[in-house]
């Protein structure tokens, strides 16, 4: 099959996801009224030529230039405040600021400039950090300033150091709190991103902070004095960085705090995407429930993820919400939107909630936020379609959600191929490969910036016994992301296919499937 893949450097896998055989039949069941309007909604849909150029209808991405890691967002005055690393300079070079944008639904942004700019101290430009609401103005700039702790560069030698900056005009500009970095570097080499939380028991502020393959945790009353208080050692996931701290009330109505990094453990078969531990934090250090982290995302374009309390809900650890930069350090600078004078966009904002499993863990899993269903523009729903081998469906797009049941009783690799070329050489696939006992986003034959073939089909864990799946896609311009049995596996992948590569086709190989509860949802 021209779909195999070789094998992958992921230690599950034994090959990728296949094309459907041609010539093999496939049953077609009486078109219903329904499927006959939806017929004609996608002959007209057929008929409006797709919008020029790459940039996402849904997702978030930068106005111009360069982006690349979020920072947490914050709730003030009804809206989400978001801040992320911005160089205005690019591709030259010359450092990252903050820049700043607001929404109410998480769906919809307005600019807002830049927040903190770049080489207004002699300690160069600002990194990853994150912003905290001083309620009760515990760093002594009032109640309610926002307090942001950044890395910076330190003029004394360039080591990695964080910094306070500070606003008292709800987030509009940053004011800088002296030359001198509220912790300092004790001598290592990477010691950066900060991320601050409010401890409520013991009433002070915790930090975690990314050095090396270990997280370590900080305490201060007043954000301005740190003292460590111990740390946490990852094992073969590479460097960390972006390290996160929240509770949640699982489904059971347990608090469980969770620790999470972005990682890379490619070289031993893991993602490098979001790692996490669910576990207990005593306000100095974190003990997890078990050394083998969880993965919040099984793409390749899932990075320096966040996650940040829903400001609209008074219950703060029912669940929350989650964003990450779509983008690999493996090929960031290759992306073709830099035609377009531009690099750099997020995932879609998702809820997160956590879960106890059948096997008595606790598990994080995910849904794409509520708000998105305000952007539907027009809604297709099919009968059932059995398929053994290919079927090309009535309907195309460059920007929706599909959703669709899929059941067998016995296949081999079964699933969707996504912006298909009309001559049916190019799409990106989506599927369950029952026979390696995993599910896939295989994007081989659609245009992409990987150079070296290894980040082409991403793979994660799936047990095919019970011979059903739902999957959930969220398919934009230059983008597929993939939520499996109600968000329990997510993938989250870049693809940058062809301008009128549209088409939509499911397959089976090996077997029979039923496409159930099909319907897609077109996005303006």
């Amino acid at each position: 099959m021209k779909n195999r893949m070789k094998k992958q450097l992921v230690t599950w896998a034994v090959c990728g996801g296949c094309l459907a055989a041609l010539g093999l039949t496939v049953q077609v069941p009486m078109m219903t009224s329904t499927q006959k309007n939806a017929q004609k909604t996608e002959t007209q849909a057929q008929a409006l030529v797709p919008e020029q150029g790459l940039r996402a209808n849904y997702h978030f991405t930068v106005p111009d230039k360069w982006k690349n890691d979020p920072q947490r967002p914050i709730y003030l005055d009804g809206k989400y405040h978001y801040y992320y690393l911005y160089n205005r300079d690019y591709p030259t070079g010359n450092g990252t600021e903050w820049r700043h944008a607001v929404s109410s639904d998480l769906i919809h942004w307005e600019d807002q400039g830049v927040a903190i700019p770049k080489y207004t101290n002699r300690n160069g430009d600002p990194w990853s950090g994150s912003i905290v609401v001083d309620e009760s103005g515990t760093a002594g700039f009032g109640k309610g300033a926002l307090v942001a702790i950044v890395t910076q560069p330190s003029a004394n030698g360039g080591r990695q150091e964080q910094f306070l900056w500070y606003s008292t005009d709800r987030g509009k500009t940053f004011k800088f709190y002296g030359d001198q970095p509220v912790l300092k570097n004790p001598g290592k080499k990477d010691f950066r991103d900060p991320k601050v939380v409010w401890d409520p028991r013991s009433r002070k502020w915790a930090m975690v902070l990314a050095e090396g393959t270990k997280v370590g945790f900080y305490e201060s009353a007043n954000l301005k004095d740190w003292r460590y208080t111990g740390d946490f050692r990852t094992d073969n996931i590479g460097l960390v960085e972006c390290p996160d701290l929240f509770m949640m009330r699982a489904d059971d109505g347990v608090y469980k705090w969770v620790l999470g990094v972005s990682a890379n453990g490619i070289s031993t078969g893991r993602p490098n995407t979001y790692a996490y531990w669910t576990g207990s934090f005593d306000g100095q250090e974190f003990m997890p429930d078990r050394p083998e982290p969880g993965w919040l995302d099984y793409g390749f374009d899932w990075y320096g993820a966040v996650t940040f309390e829903d400001g609209t809900d008074s219950d703060k650890t029912g669940h929350r919400y989650a964003l990450a930069w779509m983008n690999n350090w493996s090929y960031a600078n290759r992306t073709p939107t830099l035609k377009e004078g531009y690099n750099g966009m997020d995932s879609i904002v998702r809820e997160i909630e956590l879960r106890k499993s059948t096997e008595g863990e606790y598990r994080l899993v995910s849904k794409p936020v509520d708000a998105l269903d305000e952007s539907v523009v027009s809604q297709e729903s099919f009968e059932p379609i059995t398929v053994n081998g290919s079927r090309t469906l009535l309907a195309s797009g460059d920007s929706y959600q599909l959703d669709a049941d899929i059941s067998w009783t016995a296949i081999k690799n079964v699933g969707f191929r996504l912006r298909e070329s009309a001559d049916g050489s190019r799409h990106a696939d989506v599927g369950i490969y029952t026979e390696g006992g995993y599910a896939y986003v295989n994007r081989s034959y659609t245009g992409h910036p990987d150079l070296n073939g290894r980040y082409l089909e991403s793979q994660a864990p799936f047990h095919p016994a019970d011979n059903k799946a739902h999957l959930k896609i969220l398919v934009d311009k230059t983008s597929i992301e993939v939520y499996v049995n109600d968000g329990s596996v997510v993938f989250s992948n870049l693809i940058f296919p062809e301008r009128n590569d549209l088409g939509i086709a499911l397959f089976a190989e090996g077997g029979t499937a039923v496409f159930s509860n099909l319907e897609i949802k077109h996005f303006k």
